[in-house]
């Protein structure tokens, strides 16, 4: 019977490696934010109308709003998934000592048994209870396991809406960048003229 005790601390290594690229997608995000913040500044400087002002702080609104619930949601998930991790290094522990425990006691039983015949039987079964307990904690295990990469799962697709919103995000950026290249080509009497209607 293969001890699962090397398997399960790989996993853990990959789980511990998505989180990691997980906070590097958050990072990412809140440079993006600060970049939008620079940009406000920017159209601010040359003269942008207080219609598309407005609209980009919306947009800087929603923008945080959305980073705050993706870091909330990773939050919870990634305590789901330090929990199990605890439970199932309890477990592959309590498993690993159980196992020794049933090898000596087995090494024990096959001794008495050649010794006294008349309780062969009675150790037997013992034998027998033992390995099944040890195959039902096995069975645990192996459902702590399953649970993890199902919490893996929940990570990746988050990952993929931060790709796709940052993707979305940065198309936006170039469509305001170049608006306000626009906008600063004007002669600078049209410009005046816009800030007095403005007023």
């Amino acid at each position: 019977m293969a001890t699962p005790l090397g398997w399960s601390q790989g996993g853990s290594g990959s789980v511990c490696l998505a989180f990691d690229q997980l906070r590097d997608v958050i990072e990412s995000q809140e440079e993006l934010i600060h970049q939008l913040r620079n940009v406000m500044v920017l159209q601010d400087e040359n003269f942008v109308s207080k219609e598309e002002f407005q609209e980009v702080e919306k947009k800087l609104v929603e923008e945080k709003t959305a980073h705050a619930k993706t870091k909330a949601l990773l939050a919870k998930e990634e305590e789901k998934l330090q929990f199990a991790l605890g439970e199932v290094e309890v477990l592959a522990k309590q498993l690993e000592k159980e196992k020794l425990a049933f090898e000596k006691a087995l090494s024990s039983v096959k001794s008495k048994v050649l010794q006294e015949s008349s309780k062969k039987d009675q150790l037997i079964t013992k034998c027998n209870e033992i390995e099944s307990h040890i195959i039902k904690q096995e069975d645990i295990l192996n459902g702590k396991e399953n649970e993890i990469k199902e919490l893996q799962q929940v990570i990746s697709q988050q990952k993929q809406i931060f790709r796709n919103h940052m993707s979305d995000f940065r198309i936006q950026k170039q469509q305001e960048k170049y608006m306000a290249h626009v906008l600063d080509r004007k002669p600078r009497k049209s410009s005046g003229s816009q800030r007095l209607r403005e007023k």
